[in-house]
């Protein structure tokens, strides 16, 4: 009888801690993964809803290129005045691909001269003129839809490429992935206010160094979130610099309420002198 209780102790033990890492996992995994931030008022209600922007004299058009799901990826692509094998991916913020987007990947191209540019849309399509928009169309998004889109542009852009990435916001956090999708052929990889799931080991196959800018004043990549990144990436033995500046989340957005004129030229500084040394050179 008393073999039979320790027994049923046992395997209740076992039951419970597998429950408690479970949770405790689940809690982690909450904590820093951006889509859910989505789920916050306060969080919808700092992205002020862009005004009415139509791009004129674009320097890009939109393409379609295959998916290996079958499907078609879209992108918005601002090809290089010359042939060139380099790329930069650009990742849209939680609105989607719209023209503001297309506005920043125009100035990009003219800033770094004979790159091409490819501002990838992973909302297939969708565009957001409200928030409540803009959270269901960001928590929609489907990981494996997202991850076929971004190999389909790496297919695009040939086998020769070397490719950075851009993002911010919902972006800046896919920058990080598609440079580590990249492998290889990533070579440097921004991300603006974003975040991933992480540990060391979620960087074994990025090639890129890594620069990301952030808010100190953001509430939800918060300077604990973005330094954990941070310890993480040099503890796998990763380039990365962190810079942060005295502003809120989505600082370097024209349309925000929090935007910060000063800090954005500071951060698109920074990025394109990133690229210059890494991509350009």
């Amino acid at each position: 009888m008393k073999l039979k209780i320790s027994i049923i102790i046992f395997f209740c033990g076992i039951l419970l801690t597998t429950l408690a890492q479970d949770k405790a996992c689940c809690t982690a995994e909450e904590q820093i993964s951006f889509v859910k931030f989505s789920d916050e008022k306060d969080f919808r209600d700092i992205h002020q809803i862009p005004e009415k922007f139509v791009l004129k004299d674009a320097l890009g058009s939109m393409i379609n290129f295959k998916t290996s799901d079958g499907k078609n990826g879209n992108a918005y692509f601002v090809k290089s005045p010359k042939p060139s094998n380099k790329f930069i991916f650009v990742f849209h913020e939680w609105w989607g691909l719209n023209d503001y987007i297309k506005k920043e990947s125009d100035e990009l191209q003219l800033k770094l001269g004979e790159i091409n540019i490819l501002a990838i849309d992973l909302y297939d399509g969708k565009v957001a003129e409200n928030r409540e928009d803009a959270a269901k169309f960001m928590q929609s998004v489907d990981n494996k839809r997202a991850r076929d889109i971004i190999y389909g542009a790496i297919e695009f852009t040939g086998k020769d490429a070397s490719i950075g990435t851009l993002g911010w916001c919902f972006g800046g956090g896919w920058s990080l992935q598609a440079s580590i999708l990249l492998g290889k052929k990533g070579k440097a990889c921004v991300m603006y206010y974003g975040i991933i799931d992480n540990s060391p080991g979620t960087f074994k196959e990025l090639n890129s160094p890594v620069l990301g800018i952030f808010a100190e004043k953001d509430s939800w990549i918060t300077p604990e979130v973005y330094g954990n990144l941070e310890k993480n990436l040099k503890a796998a033995g990763k380039v990365v610099i962190i810079k942060s500046f005295n502003a809120d989340h989505a600082f370097a957005n024209p349309s925000n309420s929090k935007f910060d004129k000063e800090a954005t030229k500071a951060a698109k500084d920074l990025t394109i002198k990133f690229f210059k040394e890494n991509l350009i050179k």
